[in-house]
């Protein structure tokens, strides 16, 4: 049978670029999606679901998301302490206390829900403010890694 053979990645074979994303006045949901495809590498035409063909992400100015509507005030984040009850605490209360779990907490519940989903968060770098560690890896604004696939 003639034809064009399927393009497959391989772990070792994938190139990853470094990505920064400003969050000042994004609103989070949306923000958080087009993270979770730059993490996952579905941006890429050689996206192979199995294999880590993600890049990594840094997040500056997390305490400057947007929720819209009344989600600052009615969203709440829950967590179980061992003790008989759940704590839980609004959004507004966690953006002042941890902005970078609201980041972290949206894109996680987009990626897949295994090793290899935890391997991906792992590439996200999440910082309050406009500082961040990773200049030595020369990251570039997030545009571009939606700009190269659409040519």
């Amino acid at each position: 049978m003639a034809g064009t053979q399927s393009f497959i990645a391989k772990k070792g074979e994938v190139e990853q670029n470094w990505y920064v994303v400003d969050a000042t006045d994004q609103i989070v949901g949306r923000l958080a999606s087009k993270i979770a495809t730059v993490l996952m590498g579905k941006h890429r035409p050689g996206y192979t679901a199995h294999v880590d063909t993600g890049e990594f992400v840094v997040v500056t100015n997390a305490a400057k998301v947007v929720f819209t509507g009344k989600k600052l005030d009615l969203k709440r984040y829950t967590w179980y302490t061992g003790y008989t009850r759940l704590r839980s605490e609004t959004a507004g209360q966690r953006l002042d206390k941890q902005p970078e779990m609201v980041i972290k907490e949206a894109v996680r519940r987009m990626l897949p829900k295994n090793k290899l989903g935890r391997h991906m968060l792992s590439k996200l770098k999440v910082y309050a403010s406009s500082e961040h560690t990773h200049q030595a890896q020369q990251p570039k604004p997030l545009e571009q890694a939606f700009s190269a696939t659409s040519n």
